[in-house]
């Protein structure tokens, strides 16, 4: 008798143990370029390790998340934000008894393509590049187009539909990808509040009484409400939803968000200057094509120097954009030779 493989194991746990609405790897829609099945993993653990060890994962812990380039310690970047999403997002999918592998990749993956400033850095694109451009839309090309030297990551089209479907009006195909869409609010507005607090730009009692006894007056306790609520409401349905009252507290401590941190001066001080230093770097890029790294130069002609200075700059980090804008505009002092 044939020994099965680790691959075929997981496979058929998959079919034994997952709830009848989850998306079963050996169902996925697969790939743009086939290549032959591991032995060992899924399909969807497969993206999970490609986007995990991939050079734009790995640039996220140096991406704000909300205050700019922060110095102290404790502050969330991108990659920790990712984390979070992700860690919220595996549990309410392994409540549901719905593809936690799939789950994981589309979180981890779902902001792999954002700006540096984060979203100061995508109203400059937007400004001086494509209206349209958003960050849901270029982290589908990192994953497409540009990461592995241009070839893409070849990901399955269930976790590149969770990754450009995790925001805005649009809904993921499986309910795998809309759990992470549930996963990135749950986890921005909670640790928002807690980064704000530190910022002391508010205090936990500034939130109001209302939102406060329907999720709680902790940060743990607000996540583990909405958390709990989506898993109430959706257990056992092709949906995944929140409790009607729970979701009108959590839409109530966002828009309280973008009133008193998001549009906050002490907070978003300096994105102003952010915006016009990505904007310059733009126009620069744009005007000498020849000063752009190799990789992106080489593709000028087939996908035109706008798109390749646009994707050039999403891909920095905060601090690279500095330093570049340093580099071009900032005169370097003149140190004569050393004499004794």
């Amino acid at each position: 008798m044939e020994q099965k493989s680790v691959r075929d194991i997981f496979l058929e746990n998959e079919k034994q143990t997952l709830s009848e609405f989850a998306c079963l790897s050996s169902k996925s829609r697969g790939r743009e370029h086939p290549y032959t099945p591991c032995e060992i993993r899924t399909e969807f653990q497969r993206d999970r390790d490609r986007i995990l060890h991939c050079q734009s994962f790995r640039r996220l812990m140096n991406k704000t998340q909300v205050f700019l380039a922060p110095t102290g310690d404790h502050y969330r970047t991108r990659m920790t934000h990712t984390l979070e999403v992700t860690q919220i997002a595996r549990i309410i999918a392994r409540a549901l008894r719905l593809n936690e592998d799939l789950t994981e990749a589309a979180a981890l993956g779902h902001d792999i393509g954002h700006t540096p400033f984060g979203h100061a850095g995508e109203y400059a694109m937007q400004k001086c590049y494509d209206k349209d451009f958003t960050h849901y839309k270029q982290s589908l090309r990192v994953v497409e187009c540009l990461e592995n030297n241009g070839q893409g990551l070849n990901l399955t089209w269930e976790v590149r539909d969770g990754i450009v479907n995790h925001t805005g009006k649009n809904m993921a195909s499986t309910l795998e990808g809309v759990i992470v869409k549930y996963a990135d609010r749950i986890a921005y507005i909670n640790h928002d509040i807690d980064d704000a607090c530190r910022a002391e730009i508010l205090s936990q009692s500034d939130i109001p009484k209302h939102i406060r006894y329907v999720l709680g007056e902790t940060h743990s306790e607000r996540i583990n409400t909405m958390v709990n609520s989506i898993i109430k409401e959706s257990t056992g349905k092709q949906q995944i939803a929140m409790q009607s009252h729970v979701q009108s507290a959590t839409d109530s401590l966002r828009e309280f968000l973008f009133e008193h941190v998001y549009r906050n001066p002490i907070a978003k001080g300096e994105e102003i200057k952010a915006q016009e230093m990505l904007i310059r770097l733009f126009g620069y890029y744009v005007s000498n094509p020849d000063k752009l790294p190799r990789f992106y130069r080489e593709r000028c002609e087939s996908e035109g120097v706008e798109r390749c200075a646009c994707d050039f700059i999403s891909g920095m980090t905060d601090r690279y954009a500095i330093e570049a804008c340093e580099d071009l505009y900032i005169p370097k002092v003149w140190r004569g030779p050393k004499t004794l």
